[in-house]
């Protein structure tokens, strides 16, 4: 445990309002790059129902297996090793770390494509779903290009430098959409599964334009970068000890990084052989495992990119307080990442759970029967948000503070929950998919309450219950509860499911807006931190929301 004596005084507001400056920037870009997804996945099951999207959604937990393994350790060991060095204005090393691990990840990358590429067949026979093997083949060609995306990303980040990063996944969701969507237009004639490996390989096409542009600001930026190499610290550090330093943050988060796409994997198999050892046809059961991957993910996943900008941009900013022993920034940083996860975590599980029937029926009007099947599975995938939103910060808090192998063990831990809960209740007739995704929720939950007694342990940081989550859930509840009336009362009025859904959801953003500073879950203080957040207060002022 560290001791506060250690630490020096410092401005905590400032370490988090870069904190927060940089989730901003990676959070607007995710929203971006999530509406182009929605824009992707909703016209393609559209088009190829959830048939077609059992093979477009199994490729993608194996294409994250591979991914992970050639690239998730290298970006946070990149961001961790650079951030690190830089705070003691050793910019040599810095830059040696990010080009060691480029080379690294290079070759692990070529030999994930090769056996993903080779053994796509294999592995769509053991999903079950032999009709997937276009598709993983498809996918497969992005991991030759991935990792150079993945280590310049880590590269900046560590520099706390997040517009690259952000630029680039809006670039790449661009490219993917548009070749996704003409690809599986062009192939859906032919057959279902060609049309989903048409849609899969836009994530290829993606990545090689993600690659440009990274280059491109590389490139632009070396000016910049030699004259801060030319000031730098001379430090004597061996390349033996750089590889000894990369290789222990990147095993252990890339075990880590492993479980979910792993544990998504197992879990694909587990819930085809279950359903249909149960008594649910072939056809069927693609079906609804379709549902998941189809119709819930893509809405679940829209505020994970809130999730994902904030424990990137929590990491480095965790690494350099505790690289300087400043123990205020650093309990400042873990509690303004955590309540901030909240804040927007919550009312988006509130809101999917609240109008989960109509938003389906919105955005699936061809497919209505699936739609309606599916709302159970989504608010049940809501409710999992929060406790993935407190899992992953409270993961990347840990790995800021050099623990890299115990959210491994949580999460590992996690995942067996989430596999032991899907074998007996996917198997349940009445829950059938709902059982997976209980079994996901558990999974979370057990991992977040494991990190947080390991933070508690070795960063010695408590958290405020009411400020943290009971504010937030309490204005969330409002805000649900006013959603589910507007729309019952605009449907009544307007007899059109879209209007009243839009119409729903306007109404729930202002009652929310309202909530959060009626129940003080925000402060000036906090807001000042976020780019534009003065005038967001001043306007709650000028409306009496606020003082």
């Amino acid at each position: 445990m560290m001791e506060d004596n250690k630490f020096e005084n410092n401005n905590s507001n400032s370490a988090a309002s870069v904190l927060m400056k940089g989730a901003t920037i990676l959070a607007i870009a995710g929203i971006v790059s999530k509406l182009f997804g929605a824009f992707f996945r909703i016209p393609l099951t559209n088009m190829i129902g959830a048939e077609g999207q059992s093979y477009y959604g199994a490729a993608y937990p194996v294409y994250q297996l591979f991914y992970v393994v050639a690239t998730a350790g290298f970006p946070v060991a990149i961001s961790r090793m650079v951030s690190e060095r830089i705070a003691r204005n050793d910019y040599i090393n810095a830059h040696k770390s990010f080009t060691l691990a480029l080379k690294a990840t290079t070759i692990i990358s070529v030999i994930s494509f090769i056996i993903c590429f080779f053994g796509a067949g294999m592995l769509a026979r053991f999903y079950h779903n032999p009709g997937a093997e276009a598709s993983i083949r498809a996918i497969s060609i992005a991991l030759l290009f991935t990792p150079f995306v993945a280590s310049l990303r880590g590269y900046f980040q560590g520099h706390q430098n997040m517009t690259p990063t952000a630029v680039s996944q809006v670039i790449e969701q661009i490219v993917r959409v548009c070749v996704g969507l003409v690809l599986a237009y062009a192939f859906f004639r032919t057959s279902l599964e060609n049309a989903a490996a048409g849609a899969t390989f836009g994530a290829s096409a993606g990545m090689i334009a993600a690659l440009i542009i990274m280059f491109g600001i590389y490139r632009r930026d070396s000016a910049d970068r030699q004259a801060r190499m030319r000031q730098s610290v001379i430090r004597e550090e061996s390349g033996r000890q750089r590889l000894r330093e990369l290789f222990e943050i990147v095993i252990p988060i890339t075990i880590g990084s492993s479980i979910i796409p792993l544990m998504l994997i197992i879990d694909a198999a587990v819930v085809m052989w279950r359903l249909q050892a149960t008594g649910w046809s072939y056809e069927m059961s693609k079906t609804l495992y379709g549902l998941i991957s189809g119709y819930c993910d893509p809405l679940v996943n829209l505020p994970v990119v809130f999730i994902d900008a904030i424990c990137i941009s929590l990491i480095p900013a965790v690494t350099t307080a505790f690289t300087l022993h400043i123990k205020e920034d650093l309990d400042g940083n873990i509690k303004t990442g955590l309540k901030t996860m909240m804040i927007i975590a919550v009312p988006c599980s509130v809101g999917l759970i609240a109008l989960a029937r109509p938003i389906l029926l919105l955005l699936y009007p061809r497919k209505p029967d699936e739609a309606i099947m599916a709302v159970p599975t989504l608010m049940i995938l809501a409710v999992g948000l929060i406790t993935l939103a407190v899992m992953r910060t409270l993961s990347a808090s840990l790995q800021g503070i050099g623990k890299m192998t115990l959210p491994v063990i949580n999460l590992f831990i996690g995942a067996v929950v989430k596999i032991a809960i899907t074998f007996v209740l996917v198997s349940i007739p009445a829950l059938n998919i709902k059982g997976a995704a209980i079994g996901t929720v558990c999974a979370y939950l057990t991992a977040a309450i494991l990190n947080y007694m390991g933070l508690r342990k070795y960063a010695d940081v408590s958290l405020d219950l009411k400020n943290i989550f009971i504010r937030p859930l309490l204005a969330s509840a409002i805000m649900g509860v006013s959603a589910i009336v507007s729309y019952k009362v605009l449907f009544a009025i307007l007899h059109s499911n879209t209007l009243a859904t839009g119409l729903a959801i306007i109404a729930a953003v202002v009652v929310y807006f309202v909530m959060v500073f009626v129940t003080k879950t925000v402060t000036r203080e906090e807001l000042s931190m976020v780019p534009k957040g003065e005038k967001i207060y001043d306007l709650a002022v000028k409306l009496r929301l606020a003082k």
